[in-house]
């Protein structure tokens, strides 16, 4: 565990204080679990947009534009 010195506005400051209190925890713990929660969001994000990337696709054009919306 790193021990690491944050510094923010008043405003986030105090919202985070009582953040913290509501959820029975320290502002140290919250803010670890807010970034950890980012940082998972931000990799499964980077995943999906990888395998969609990388993916084989199986629709192809043949030169002609795609119907428009008023075709259905």
């Amino acid at each position: 565990m790193k021990n690491v010195t944050v510094s923010m506005d008043d405003a986030v400051a105090e919202w985070a204080r009582l953040e913290a209190a509501r959820r029975n925890t320290s502002v140290s713990r919250l803010l670890g679990e807010l970034l950890a929660e980012k940082m998972q969001h931000d990799d499964a994000y980077e995943r999906a947009l990888q395998d969609w990337l990388h993916r084989e696709r199986s629709w192809s054009s043949d030169g002609q534009p795609y119907p428009g919306r008023g075709a259905l």
